[in-house]
């Protein structure tokens, strides 16, 4: 393909859904696969009175490449930044009735997604396209549906008082819908758990 057919092909089959993509730099992308090697010009064609096109095609070295590339991806987990686990982690910032209305407004989110991509899948497989074709879409579900559980369950324990360490948050929180930790609770809480896992380190090298 050139490099234009291969944007429109990744449109048609809706690859942005699963992988970001730029498509103003795939030229700059194809022409570094070129210099390294894994893919090579073929032909130049041309369509009518639009402009040429250079057609290229997949090199062995580049077939070798794609090889080793998707089987890291597919056989071994990577850390990933997702934002929904920054906002936990820094969840304690915001009043604790606050956090517990948010996060049932993404729960609610997440199962109007998860239900319309449920949708998307069943016309594809009433259609005829092979499940193996849509494997990312029920991916996508799976983690919108444990998604939805695990905030619904914080919220919940939020709510009820039984999260661990809920009393205090709630003396942190202010009326403006934020939480300002007191300075000696958070150097006390520290030091233990740096005291904690100091003497787990301590515990496996004996």
């Amino acid at each position: 393909m050139h490099p234009y057919e291969v944007a429109q092909t990744l449109r048609t089959r809706h690859k942005h859904e699963s992988t970001k993509l730029n498509y103003g730099s795939l030229y700059g992308v194809v022409e570094a696969m070129e210099r390294r090697g894994h893919v090579a010009a073929v032909e130049t064609v041309r369509e009518g009175r639009r402009p040429e096109r250079t057609v290229y095609a997949i090199t062995p070295a580049g077939t070798h490449e794609l090889l080793d590339w998707l089987s890291e991806l597919v056989s071994t987990p990577a850390k990933e930044y997702p934002r929904f686990a920054t906002a936990l982690s820094l969840l304690p910032a915001l009043a604790p009735d606050l956090a517990v209305e948010l996060l049932r407004e993404r729960v609610r989110s997440l199962e109007v997604l998860a239900a319309q991509n449920r949708a998307t899948a069943d016309a594809l497989a009433a259609r005829g396209l092979p499940r193996l074709f849509s494997i990312e879409v029920e991916h996508g579900i799976a983690l919108m549906e444990a998604e939805a559980t695990f905030a619904a369950g914080l919220a919940d324990a939020i709510a009820d008082g039984s999260l661990d360490g809920v009393g205090l948050w709630r003396s942190w929180a202010g009326p403006d819908g934020t939480a300002r930790p007191d300075p000696a609770h958070v150097r006390a809480i520290t030091a233990a758990v740096a005291e904690d896992l100091a003497d787990g380190v301590d515990d496996a090298a004996s």
